[in-house]
């Protein structure tokens, strides 16, 4: 054989292999896609400011005045999660569950009020994108809270429609025309600019928002009836139209004032946040009821989880007729607003039949944050690779190949500040807090009883002392390393990826 002859037989033969080996990668990739089924959908649904120690799987419920049978199931259907954080409040903490970053990296480190400036950033990648992206129906009902700005909106950042209240305003704000009244505050004009804003609004993907109706204390209480039925109304078109699906239900289960709807009025023992509780488990029943009507329930991933502790003495008769509007963190410390174990620990369930063990509890550290990277490797969604994404793939936690999971640390941020971080069981604080509730409160740095930090953290074994009425700092030292290398992690990250102003009203040129 002549050397071109050798060469030709040489590359005949390479791109047989070639051809061969393309082949074998194809069905193996056609085999893998095959295993892996159709991408599941997945209905997140966010209750509001309620504690740990609410639920019945938790040690509430029944025991509280209001049994919640419908979300007892649910946690006898999948998982439990008894280590589920998230940040201080509301707007913090819905923009890390959204974006899978902490709140201060979008400039939403406190919470949303009129007159703060800051806002969702255009470039923010949000869960919206993410399954948008891989071709999902995306809606959400109910409570934005990360600005109404044009591209702030959820439509903005994936969502193919919104319904809810306006998306710069919580729940209460059905109330601000009723204590202006009282008060006598506002002029006239004045008055009619709020009510020109307190309405239920919609938008369409990449449309403006539309005003519905008027936003009032009686909407207020029916409005997670609405909610929920435009929640099944959406799957069940997302399911005849052969498209997968995800849905955010973020209602208002939990946030002061909790005025009960008229079927739910006076059900519970301990009144309007009682009745709350079992309307929000009635409404937790009709999308696993939808779900299953449907056929999509072994398809479909559910989340129920809140977004923050409890609410508790600040507001506690808000609305409610002097009925107690608070919630229970359980034996934890502190409530909504804090940076105590007690407002950034609360409740968390995960179902999906068949991946997720039924009847499952897990003591793995999770984050909100985490959510967004979980999903991405679930249903084959990429992150973005230019920025910091602090949330981290649970997967292994929830379908029960790690008991520890892939988190072992978690800071806290309050406005500008970092304020705590968690270490596995151990508690730092580096700002002196003082937690609003009953109990001592304590102040000063290492082993001190008053006075201001003077440079040292305090320290805190959770799991020793749930109250975080020890200091353990001088018993315990080596505790505060991990933690602070944690703190100088994320340090390192700014400097390369900054963050925008945090929110501020109370410093202005010129003043202190």
């Amino acid at each position: 054989m002549t050397d071109s002859g050798a060469t030709r037989s040489f590359l005949h033969r390479g791109r047989l292999g070639l051809a061969i080996l393309a082949a074998a990668l194809a069905a193996v990739s056609a085999a893998a896609a095959q295993s892996a089924g159709p991408r599941p959908n997945v209905a997140l649904i966010l209750a509001d400011n309620v504690g740990w120690g609410d639920l019945g799987p938790y040690g509430g419920g029944e025991l509280r005045g209001f049994p919640t049978p419908r979300i007892d199931d649910l946690a006898r259907q999948g998982l439990r999660l008894t280590q589920y954080l998230v940040e201080p409040s509301c707007t913090p903490s819905r923009a890390a569950l959204m974006t899978g970053q902490y709140s201060i990296r979008n400039g939403l480190s406190l919470v949303l009020m009129p007159g703060t400036p800051n806002t969702l950033p255009a470039d923010a990648f949000t869960m919206g994108d993410l399954f948008h992206g891989l071709g999902y129906a995306t809606a959400i009902f109910g409570k934005w809270h990360l600005g109404r700005d044009p591209q702030s909106l959820p439509t903005a950042h994936g969502f193919d429609e919104f319904y809810g209240i306006p998306p710069d305003w919580s729940w209460d704000s059905a109330t601000f025309l009723d204590t202006i009244r009282l008060t006598h505050s506002y002029t006239p004009a004045h008055e009619a600019a709020v009510a020109a804003e307190a309405m239920m609004v919609e938008a369409k993907a990449g449309g403006p928002l539309r005003a519905v109706k008027p936003y009032t204390p009686a909407v207020r209480a029916e409005i997670d009836n609405e909610l929920t039925d435009r929640a099944i109304d959406f799957m069940t078109r997302a399911h005849a139209a052969g498209r997968p699906f995800f849905l955010y239900l973020p209602f208002s289960m939990g946030h002061y004032p909790n005025l009960p709807s008229h079927a739910f009025a006076g059900k519970s023992r301990i009144g309007n946040y009682g009745d709350k509780m079992m309307e929000g488990d009635f409404h937790v029943g009709q999308i696993l009821d939808a779900l299953e009507r449907l056929g999509v329930d072994r398809d479909t991933i559910v989340v129920f989880a809140s977004d923050n502790g409890p609410q508790g003495m600040t507001v506690r008769e808000l609305g409610n007729s002097g009925t107690p509007d608070m919630g229970f963190s359980g034996p934890f410390r502190g409530e909504l607003g804090d940076a105590s174990e007690g407002s950034v620990r609360t409740f968390a369930f995960v179902r999906w039949p068949g991946h997720v063990a039924a009847g499952s509890s897990s003591n793995a550290m999770v984050s909100e944050m985490d959510f967004l990277p979980t999903f991405a490797a679930i249903v084959g969604g990429k992150l973005p690779a230019d920025r910091p994404i602090d949330g981290v793939d649970q997967s292994e936690a929830l379908f029960g190949r790690s008991a520890l999971g892939a988190r072992e640390q978690l800071l806290t941020f309050i406005g500008p500040d970092l304020v705590a971080a968690r270490w596995k069981q151990w508690r730092v604080y580096y700002r002196d807090i003082r937690p609003s509730g009953e109990g001592a409160q304590r102040l000063g740095g290492l082993e001190a009883a008053s006075g201001e930090m003077n440079g040292y953290p305090k320290l805190y074994n959770i799991e020793m002392d749930p109250a975080e009425q020890l200091n353990v700092a001088f018993l315990f030292p080596w505790a505060l390393d991990p933690a602070l290398q944690a703190v100088k992690a994320y340090e390192r990250s700014v400097k390369d990826h900054p963050n925008p102003p945090a929110p501020n009203i109370t410093r202005f040129r010129g003043g202190g």
